[in-house]
């Protein structure tokens, strides 16, 4: 209940941030994957004729996704594929299995050569932690390792002691850990 209420004032201090240039709507983390916050119909243009992008992982719950951003039926006629990987705001993580269907899709469509927009509503948090999960897997690097590496390209990211978890229980799962 708490995220719902505070849902669209996070969304607009968000965005009196980045257009005080305070903080980027997004950021480009590998060759596949760029970072950001809630893809709005108009950044959604900008990513498919500047960035490439064909496919989005989205960490919103519905109600985050009415009214300003595209549907999923209008992202696919758009051409973008998406997966949602619903994750309450303010007080969830992404559980293991869609942190593993996540990474699974990030890779996927790297292994296309494809670019994905990753977010939740700001860019910080939620989808981060996907973003830290995918890294340790396509480069078997350690949670200390790829949270420093996603920090140098969003260094506005945010993960909490719950987000912590999720990505170092994630890491044990990893087969080379």
């Amino acid at each position: 209940m708490l995220a719902r209420i505070f849902f669209y004032p996070t969304v607009a201090i968000n965005t009196f941030m980045c257009i005080n240039a305070t903080r980027h709507w997004y950021d480009r983390i590998d060759e596949t994957v760029i970072l950001g916050s809630l893809p709005l119909k108009s950044v959604t243009r900008k990513l498919i004729a500047e960035e490439n992008v064909r496919a989005m992982v989205t960490l919103n719950e519905d109600y985050e996704l009415k009214h300003l951003t595209y549907s999923k039926e209008e992202l696919n006629n758009l051409g973008i594929e998406q997966l949602q990987l619903s994750t309450t705001d303010l007080t969830g993580t992404p559980t293991q299995e869609n942190i593993t269907r996540g990474v699974k899709f990030l890779t996927e469509h790297r292994e296309e050569g494809n670019t994905v927009y990753l977010h939740c509503k700001a860019g910080r948090t939620r989808s981060a932690t996907l973003a830290v999960c995918y890294l340790m897997q396509i480069h078997q690097w350690d949670p200390e390792k790829a949270i420093d590496f996603v920090k140098s390209k969003r260094p506005l990211i945010w993960l909490r002691s719950k987000q912590m978890e999720s990505i170092h229980r994630f890491h044990q799962s990893l087969k080379f850990s």
